[in-house]
């Protein structure tokens, strides 16, 4: 891999020697050496900023971040909690001893041609260039190379330190608009069948759990809300209080799994009852997303009024063009606040917008459907709260959830002091789980585990339900409850069904994860290796596992 990309960027330095040889009065070794100057401070910035990236997203670089150019003060909001001083001096030390050994050992051998045309050397440099496309490809075999030819370890740590890292970004930015499925482990109709069977319940068995068939319903997206802070799933105490008290009266979800590691794919599988994609995203095309089904278009078929609020920009990451094709009558975002109460990074930290969140569902025409998107909790973490002590970033991390907790717990007590109330269902959910605390490894079932709980005055019961699920169950969930159909959510299961077969799916950078209530797998798609395991792992886990990531992936292609 490391001789391919040499041979990428070799490209245009033989294709300048060979224009020299017809051209001779054009100054190439200048021209080589300044492009060889710009190539060593491009890659010296990206293994710097790989540095950075592999320890939050426990991938190598990819073309992943480029969705975050078109957002730079989200993009410097997510990079100011990182060693930003450290990192530029890593740059400028690669950058200077690179360009000091390309000076002091290499520019002296460049080719210095002949002042007279020679049809030998020309023809020579012209092979050159024909030559350079068999190294470029990684072989004379008949696949070009992938990132799979590399990888040679079970461990994947060792996987991703064998990737070359200018290269797998070049394969994925040349790589992310292509039609064919990548993860074709089985016939197109065995990977059909496979997930229809998972979601064949036979008989359907639902509880009824509202008092009312048509409630207001608030979805409240909750950054980050990783189990691990959340006291009533078994994480750290104290850090959720209000939560945990919210659970205790209301119907506490203990097994559900974020679809996938990113804000904007939560949105879709929480709103659409879609599945993630592993090497893309849906929401980053809204003439696919225009097609996708949501819970709004089905709730607004029901006379339902609906709105959408969130402290920063929704034009971060495309959630936007989401919303708007998911057909939301209203959408708030920062620049619905005045500008005295932007005083985070982000925009507006949560006790503002869960206010005017509160005043404006008071004046909405009943029956309502309304979300809010948590923000405070999104690195930098800098919230104004220091229930815990400490410079670090976990207890940093930790304080913004505690933060976003406790304005959670001061708008449900205006809530329940109002007459709505009575009338209105709602749902927590978290937009996807987090490394921290404890450094997950990326792939892991505890960094996607989140809580999701059901509230308010609508709710006839409470309780917990042990049930495996994920957030694209959500939808199901509550349309069962209303008796609308949900016929178009064919990736959502309902979670009160005791005859709907239990398992969460989820994706990480190419690869997913796997939960039932006996195992537990996750697989690299590159390698098509397990990487994680807990219980027992069998042969038809395995295959229902390869056939979700599939047939889902083929279903946004199909799009």
């Amino acid at each position: 891999m490391d001789v391919s990309f040499t041979a990428y960027i070799c490209i245009v330095p033989f294709i300048l020697f060979f224009l020299g040889f017809i051209f001779i009065n054009i100054n190439i070794e200048k021209i080589i050496s300044i492009y060889t100057i710009v190539l060593i401070i491009i890659i010296s910035f990206l293994i710097t900023a790989d540095l950075e990236l592999y320890t939050a997203w426990g991938y190598r670089m990819d073309a992943t971040p480029l969705q975050y150019f078109k957002s730079p003060k989200e993009m410097a909001a997510s990079v100011s909690s990182s060693p930003l001083f450290l990192l530029l001096i890593i740059f400028i030390i690669l950058s200077i001893f690179f360009i000091w050994f390309y000076k002091k050992f290499i520019k002296r051998y460049i080719l210095i041609r002949p002042v007279k045309f020679s049809i030998i050397n020309f023809l020579i440099s012209l092979f050159l260039i024909a030559f350079l496309f068999i190294p470029v490809r990684g072989g004379i075999q008949k696949i070009p190379m992938n990132q799979s030819d590399v990888y040679f370890s079970q461990n994947i740590f060792a996987d991703h330190a064998a990737l070359n890292l200018p290269w797998n970004i070049a394969f994925s930015i040349l790589n992310k608009n292509n039609n064919k499925n990548p993860f074709n482990y089985f016939s197109e109709s065995k990977a059909k069948q496979t997930v229809n069977e998972l979601y064949n319940n036979g008989a359907i068995k639902i509880p009824s759990i509202l008092n009312t068939q048509k409630p207001n319903i608030i979805f409240i997206i909750m950054e980050s809300f990783t189990a691990k802070f959340v006291g009533c799933l078994g994480g750290e105490q104290g850090v959720t209080p209000h939560l945990d008290s919210i659970a205790t009266n209301g119907l506490l979800f203990t097994n559900i799994y974020a679809a996938g590691d990113r804000s904007e794919k939560g949105q879709v599988a929480v709103l659409s009852g879609y599945p993630n994609q592993a090497i893309t995203s849906i929401i980053k095309t809204p003439t696919k997303t225009e097609k996708l089904p949501t819970i709004t278009q089905a709730l607004e078929a029901e006379g339902y009024h609906t709105s959408y609020t969130y402290g920063g920009e929704l034009e971060f990451a495309n959630i936007k063009s989401y919303l708007i094709n998911a057909g939301f009558d209203k959408l708030v975002s920062k620049y619905s606040f005045p500008i005295f109460e932007r005083t985070t990074s982000w925009g507006v930290h949560d006790e503002f917008v869960l206010n005017k969140f509160f005043e404006n569902i008071k004046k909405e025409q009943q029956p309502f459907f309304a979300t809010l998107f948590t923000l405070s909790s999104h690195e930098p973490y800098d919230v104004p709260f220091h229930k815990f002590i400490g410079n670090d970033e976990t207890t940093k991390f930790r304080n913004s959830i505690a933060y976003a907790d406790s304005c959670i717990g001061v708008f449900i007590n205006h809530l329940k002091k109002d007459s709505l109330w009575q009338n209105t269902l709602i749902v927590f959910v978290a937009d996807h789980g987090h490394l921290l605390p404890g450094h997950d490894r990326n792939d892991v079932p505890s960094k996607f585990h989140i809580p999701l709980i059901f509230s308010g005055g609508a709710l006839n019961t409470k309780g917990v339900v042990p049930t495996i699920g994920s957030q694209t169950d959500i939808v199901a969930t509550v349309l069962d409850q209303m008796n609308i159909s949900r016929d178009k959510f064919k990736w959502s299961k309902d979670l009160l069904d005791s005859s709907a077969k239990p398992f969460a799916f989820y994706c990480f950078n190419n690869g997913f994860g796997f939960v039932t209530p006996s195992a537990t797998f996750t697989m690299d798609n590159i390698s098509r290796k397990i990487i994680f395991e807990k219980g027992n792992v069998d042969s038809n886990m395995i295959t229902n596992g390869k056939a979700y990531m599939q047939f889902s992936y083929q279903d946004y292609l199909n799009r």
